[in-house]
């Protein structure tokens, strides 16, 4: 025997000594992921021809077993392993190591340095703390994934990126890095994945990757970049990218149009279902059906969800508590296949754009908290799919579209327009025939220069038997069931 799998059951207690000797000492894939396993019985004699092993999913304690000498592929993530990283674990490293999701403490090892083969280093959710080696980057030409986030990582990221560099992930995501992105960064021409949310990186928009024809997921969230996102006007400016979340930042400037018309990958179905690579993961030894399964964390309506899988069709633009002024572009409205579009938390002015009634896939819509101004454009009232809507404390007026997806969201959406009327606000419009005017505007003085001219438009409200409908139907709920392909881009979570 050289293959035993035995991952998924109940069994609990030790990892017996005996079991190195299966196969006369031959074994070279074992599997015991997702038991109750608790710590390995000494003297730990593991086999030296075990090429795959994978203990996840435990509750290993301790100290990190040595690895077997020849092991090609070693998964010890998701269990409780304590202390810190074997100084000499790089010298018997092969192709795969993953130690996420531990409490390991302490430094990146250097001898990670000297694992020349290596593919896939994965040390996220931990609480290594201490620098990231720039040899870790200098000298490992081979790395497609590189995942450090979550950690207590301090310092700079390194700029050592070298030409022909493989590398399609990397995420250092909630860290303390400081300083800038590396400039190096450049010589990734394979990146797809590149997440540097959650530090205190100080820097401008990288546009020195916007001719990327690979980078598909760009997070620079919660870090104090700054200045425009405007970059050198290109065709091919971030054609293939799917999600753009820089939120909570210091950006600033309009939302350039044709920034939103290079979105190329936003604007039509993918084709990667067909294919059977319907999400962004990396693939290693290829003869194997192994590969790593890259995951990233949206915000909708303030709650954070883990997309377990990054689906090649998702896709979500996330530009909220920032600075940014002047009117919501036209050219959002092509995004076709956009899921998410979250803007809130800006100074944006002027009138919510007709066109983005266009955005039939869109499921989640955040514009509050601007200066947005005149009616709901009765185009929003199309959409099929919208579960989360969020319109609240901006200067709209008139009556709130009473179809489809308008009927299921709460006053919450709405609340803090004062020239709103209809459900579900307490405000209902004017029985007269005209709908609430909008609010009166003052002398403009520095801040504020908003000049309007409205036009009352008559309407009556009826159909009083929709009420029960406005207060008790749960939209979430009713469209996952019938979607349930999509539920995954919510709520699936380890």
């Amino acid at each position: 025997m050289i293959h035993l799998d035995l991952s998924d059951n109940q069994i609990r207690g030790a990892i017996p000594n005996w079991i190195w000797g299966i196969g006369s000492g031959n074994l070279a894939h074992l599997n015991l992921s997702f038991n109750q396993l608790e710590y390995a019985e000494q003297p730990y004699n593991v086999s030296s021809y075990l090429v795959v092993l994978d203990f996840h999913s435990n509750k290993l304690k301790g100290d990190i077993p040595i690895p077997p000498s020849c092991a090609a592929y070693l998964d010890y993530s998701s269990n409780n392993f304590s202390n810190s990283i074997l100084l000499d674990i790089g010298n018997y490293l092969g192709i795969f190591l993953s130690l996420a999701n531990n409490r390991l403490a302490g430094r990146i090892p250097e001898s990670i340095c000297n694992a020349s083969y290596l593919q896939v280093l994965d040390f996220s959710n931990n609480a290594l703390s201490g620098t990231i080696p720039p040899c870790l980057l200098e000298y490992s030409t081979n790395h497609g994934v590189l995942n450090l986030g979550n950690n207590k990582l301090n310092g700079v990221i390194p700029d050592s990126f070298p030409i022909g560099y493989a590398l399609q992930t990397l995420d250092v995501s909630e860290n303390k890095l400081q300083g800038r992105l590396p400039k190096s960064l450049v010589n990734c021409k394979l990146l797809e994945v590149l997440n540097v949310g959650n530090n205190k990186l100080v820097d401008r928009f990288p546009c020195m990757l916007r001719n990327s024809n690979s980078l598909r997921v760009l997070v620079l969230r919660s870090n104090q970049f700054n200045g425009s996102v405007q970059c050198d006007a290109t065709r091919n400016n971030w054609k293939n990218l799917q999600i753009i979340d820089i939120a909570s930042n210091n950006f600033t400037g309009v939302l350039n149009a044709e920034f939103f018309s290079n979105l190329k990958g936003m604007m039509v179905a993918d084709d990667y279902v067909e294919t059977g690579r319907n999400h962004i993961q990396y693939k290693f030894l290829q003869l194997s059906n192994l590969y790593y399964q890259d995951t990233v964390i949206i915000t909708i309506k303030g709650l954070e969800w883990e997309l377990v899988k990054i689906l090649r069709v998702y896709t979500a633009i996330d530009f909220s508590s920032n600075r940014f002024q002047g009117v919501i572009p036209d050219t959002i409205g092509n995004l076709s296949s956009l899921y998410v579009l979250n803007l809130s938390h800006n100074a944006l002015e002027g009138p919510i754009p007709k066109l983005i009634g266009k955005l039939q896939m869109l499921e989640s819509l955040d514009l509050s908290t601007n200066h947005l101004s005149g009616e709901i454009p009765s185009e929003l009232a199309s959409f099929t799919f919208l579960a989360a809507l969020n319109l609240s404390f901006n200067k709209l007026f008139g009556k709130i579209p009473s179809t489809n997806q308008f009927q299921t969201f709460s006053a919450d959406s709405f609340e803090g327009n004062s020239g709103l009327c209809g459900l579900p606000l307490n405000n209902s419009c004017q029985s007269n025939g005209s709908e609430s005017l909008p609010p009166p505007t003052s002398l403009p003085d520095s801040d504020d220069e908003w000049k309007f001219i409205f036009a009352a438009v008559g309407y009556v409200v009826g159909a009083a038997n929709t009420i029960s409908l406005l207060w008790f139907y749960e939209p979430v709920k009713k469209w996952f069931d019938k979607h349930t392909e999509k539920c995954l881009l919510w709520f699936s979570r380890k």
